[in-house]
This record gives C-alpha cells, structure tokens and sequence, in this order.
C-alpha cells in the first residue's frame, strides 16, 4: 500500500481494525529497523500471521535508549517526557504532525464538540518543557477554536471576566489540566467555578504529590471545585503515544478507533489478561505509524468486558522479556 494511502487508512473507521492493523504492522517490519529486530528476537516476522493480541510490544522505555523512526523519515517534531534532574527522559520523533493533528481532532471533539464547549488550558511545569506533547496538544486546540475563547491560564490572570464571557456566548467551560495543578487551584483558591464548569484532568501526579487513585482524585475536584462527578473526566495520554484515550464522568476509559488496548501480564506479556485481572496497560496506536504504534507501557490497568479500561497507577520496575535486547542497542 502507498504511503499516502496508509496514512487515510489509519483513520478510515469503514475498514476493520485487524486489516488497518496488518498493514501498519507490515510497514513497520519493512521500514522500521528497530521494531523489526525486536519483533525478529520475539521470532515473528512480516510473514506471520498477526492479529491484535499477538502483535508484539514494544516496552516503552526503549523511547529512552534510541531514536525510534522509520527509515528515511525526518522528524517534523520531538516529543520529550517530563522528569527530574537525572531521569531518562524518552523522546518521541513525529515525522508527520498531522497525523498526530487528526488524531488529537478526532478523539477530542467526539467528546467535546467545538461549538458546545471553551478550553481554559491550565498547565503549571509542562510549561518548562519546550518539547512537551500536552502543551503542543493544548496550543493546537487553543489555535482551533472557530469562536476564540479558548485559552491558556496563567496565574496572573482574573478568569471571572473569562468564564463570564465564555456562558454568555453560550458556550460550556472546560478546565483541561494536570491534575497536580487542579489540586494547587484547588489550594490556592484561584478559581470558583461551580456546576456550571466541566474539567479534564490529564493524570500528572507521580512526580509533584503523592500518587492517588482516580477516586480518591475525583472526589478531591468534585468537592474542591464544587462540580459534580459527572462534570469531571480523564485523558489519558503520553509523549510517546499520538493518540489520547477519555473517560467521560467516570473512571473507564474508551479509545478511538485505531486505538487498541489490552491488559498484559507483567512477567509474560504474550498473555492476555481476563477481564477484571491487572496487569500492565499494551497499547496499540496506529497513528504512530513513524515511530513505533506497538506499546507496553509501565501503567497498571484493568479492562472489563466491553473493552473500557481502568489506569490504577504504576508497575514497580522489573525485567520484561524484550529489555536486554533493548539495552544492547547504540
């Protein structure tokens, strides 16, 4: 298949997620060396027959250790992860940024339509990283709004004028922010925002407050914000991913239609976990055809029948099946 081709195929919700998935997988073992050597150390090549569940992931942390593009791609943007003095900081290479345009248009405004709602951005931290995806994400949306009500909020400014303007035009605030800097909102007694406000929160706590869990999270900006759970909502999303996946009032997540999710077992993660098992969170992105669309991330979830999923926080560190290997590569 072209190139160009693919690229609308990604996207094309008429064709089955399996064939959308072979011909990605095929692209990727013919023009991607460091996912083909991985996927040929596992014994599965273009040849084999590849379905969802046994695709092989990628672990993220190979997003710290090379520079994951396909061959003759140049990178139109970096995504960089956010850490601490010392950390290995994973980066993402987007040879094409609009594929991660279409994918940040399609999943977001399913949910939040542009003619219902106003973005108020609020994104303390991420805003030292010139290469944070969020940021890049938040500003694409701000950009994008037909009205331009959307905005990004700093400290200094008074939103009361903000949220006034924004229900007189009829339109719905929404607060999009890490849910550390929601909880300093929340402390610092920024904004009064009531039911008349709806949020999203983009997870963010592991390294500025104790990890949480999503209800004890959701309880805190319900009672903070004075908003009911329904009006609160999850993305979850990462630097190395070009998809977001949302959970609307509630604590399951849903994806997009060339997003995939399965639960995989830690210390075998060939093994589909049951419905209601945990284990860690595989993820297959088709708009990261340039990069690498098959991932095992570090995240600890659970799925249910339907499909939905759960984030429950973090896996300890161990040695997945696929590390060595990675570790030996310049």
């Amino acid at each position: 298949m072209a190139e160009t081709d693919l690229k609308e195929y990604i996207f094309n919700s008429g064709i089955s997620f399996a064939d959308r998935l072979k011909e990605v997988y095929i692209y990727q073992i013919a023009n991607n060396p460091f996912y083909r050597d991985f996927s040929n150390v596992l014994g599965l090549n273009m040849d084999s027959d590849i379905d969802p569940e046994s695709v092989p992931l990628l672990p993220i942390r190979a997003f710290q250790l090379g520079k994951i593009i396909t061959e003759n791609s140049d990178a139109d943007l970096m995504f960089k992860s956010s850490g601490t003095t010392g950390m290995l900081q994973s980066m993402h290479y987007v040879a094409d940024k609009s594929l991660y345009e279409n994918a940040i248009s399609e999943a977001f405004y399913s949910h939040f339509p542009k003619d219902k709602y106003a973005l108020l951005c609020y994104m303390p931290g991420y805003l030292d990283n010139p290469h944070s995806s969020l940021i890049w994400m938040a500003a694409y949306l701000i950009k994008n709004d037909d009205c331009g009500l959307s905005t990004m909020y700093h400290d200094t400014e008074n939103i009361d004028e903000w949220i006034s303007n924004v229900l007189d035009k009829g339109k719905i605030p929404l607060l999009f922010g890490a849910a550390f800097g929601l909880l300093d909102l929340i402390d610092e007694n920024k904004i009064n925002i009531s039911n008349q406000f709806e949020i999203i929160e983009t997870g963010g706590m592991k390294t500025h407050r104790r990890e949480m869990s999503k209800t004890e999270l959701r309880k805190q900006l319900s009672d903070g914000f004075d908003v009911a759970p329904s009006n609160i909502h999850s993305e979850y999303g990462m630097c190395e991913l070009l998809s977001q996946m949302y959970a609307i009032g509630d604590e399951w997540f849903t994806t997009p239609h060339w997003v995939q999710i399965t639960i995989r077992d830690p210390r075998n993660p060939g093994r589909i976990c049951k419905p209601g098992e945990e284990g860690k969170i595989g993820i297959i992105d088709l708009a990261n055809l340039y990069s690498c669309p098959f991932i095992l991330t570090d995240d600890k979830g659970v799925s249910d029948e339907n499909g939905r999923f759960q984030v429950l926080g973090r896996w300890n560190s161990d040695n997945l099946r696929g590390c060595n290997f990675l570790i030996d590569r310049d």
